[in-house]
């Protein structure tokens, strides 16, 4: 199932315009052989080059969503400290 997906537009050196898409898919738990087994999450990449995916468990993908989170925090808290120094 398609959960989300961010599309970014873009101009290239010579004016033209591109196309580049993140999105994030998830396929539930199951029983396999009468055991449950982790569901997946996979984050694709499409852009004007090609199409390339990457599957994680759950587990993989709160490490990172963990790790994006925190580096994310920091870039807007120095772009605010930014601005604060801009309006002294």
């Amino acid at each position: 199932m398609i959960e989300d997906e961010i599309v970014h537009w873009y101009k290239d050196d010579k004016g033209e315009t591109h196309r580049s898409s993140l999105g994030l898919e998830s396929e539930g738990p199951q029983m396999v052989k009468g055991f449950p087994r982790d569901g997946l999450l996979t984050v694709r990449l499409n852009n004007s080059v090609g199409n390339v995916g990457f599957r994680m468990s759950p587990d993989e993908a709160l490490r990172f969503s963990t790790v994006l989170q925190s580096v994310a925090r920091e870039l807007l808290l120095k772009k605010r400290g930014l601005w604060q120094q801009l309006q002294e």
